[in-house]
């Protein structure tokens, strides 16, 4: 049976896709920050534990993150799958407005937390025997362009572009995939606001149109099922009618 690690598996994206594994017959370790939102999942899954095990830890601790991943080689004995899914930003604003708190939060989950995750799905994929597995790192449309007052959000997301194009040359060695998913306006709660309006780089504000949760759960589901032989580099799933192409 193989084993998956899902970060931000209590709520949205990280919800769908633990979820969506474990009906594939995966044993998946739902890492989070809150227990509550994690036995929640497990709960919708209709798991006692034996498949799905709740692992409360804030990505950006990174002794924390080594624990976690300590945990899942110790009840599980390997890792196949790390699905780099935790993150978030802040409301729109300009650079100046940005306090150095503000920035350092978004930073230390979106890309240190991504790094430490990586770092550690690395050493026990390395060890392990058979050696290797698979590493999805959750980017964005904004690892391409930008929406206006999003420059830490966008920063970090440009720089987990580059934490997958470095960890996919440097796994090769030890049979570990590394790819991508950019995803733009999948129905959840970090994109409710779309639906009332949100900035546009023209100025102005505008509902954007959202697609269904499903369609990133199966992109990211065909890229789990690969074989070790094949890898995605990157993918990107979006709602259709979206402003990205000429965004700007």
């Amino acid at each position: 049976m193989k084993t998956a690690l899902v970060t931000g598996a209590g709520s949205g994206i990280g919800q769908a896709c633990a979820l969506a594994l474990l009906r594939d017959g995966w044993q998946v370790a739902l890492v989070g920050r809150r227990l509550e939102a994690l036995t929640a999942t497990q709960a919708m899954a209709g798991d006692d534990g034996a498949r799905a095990l709740a692992l409360p830890c804030d990505v950006a601790d990174e002794p924390a993150v080594r624990d976690t991943f300590d945990t899942v080689q110790a009840r599980f004995g390997r890792l196949d799958l790390l699905f780099n899914n935790a993150g978030g930003g802040l409301s729109a604003k300009t650079p100046d407005l940005v306090s150095a708190a503000e920035w350092k939060q978004v930073v230390d989950v979106n890309l240190n937390g991504a790094f430490y995750c990586l770092s550690h799905a690395f050493r026990l994929m390395r060890a392990q025997s058979p050696q290797g597995g698979r590493i999805i790192n959750n980017g964005s449309i904004s690892a391409y362009a930008p929406r206006p007052g999003s420059i830490a959000y966008t920063a970090t997301k440009h720089a987990v572009t580059g934490l997958t194009k470095t960890a996919a040359l440097d796994g090769r060695p030890f049979d570990i995939a590394v790819g991508q998913i950019d995803i733009g306006n999948a129905a959840s709660d970090m994109t409710a606001r779309m639906a009332q309006g949100v900035p546009q780089a023209d100025g102005s504000v505008r509902a954007e149109p959202r697609m269904d949760l499903s369609a990133v759960v199966e992109t990211f589901m065909t890229m789990a099922r690969l074989p070790p032989s094949a890898n995605i580099l990157f993918t990107t799933v979006m709602a259709t009618k979206m402003p990205y192409v000429g965004r700007g």
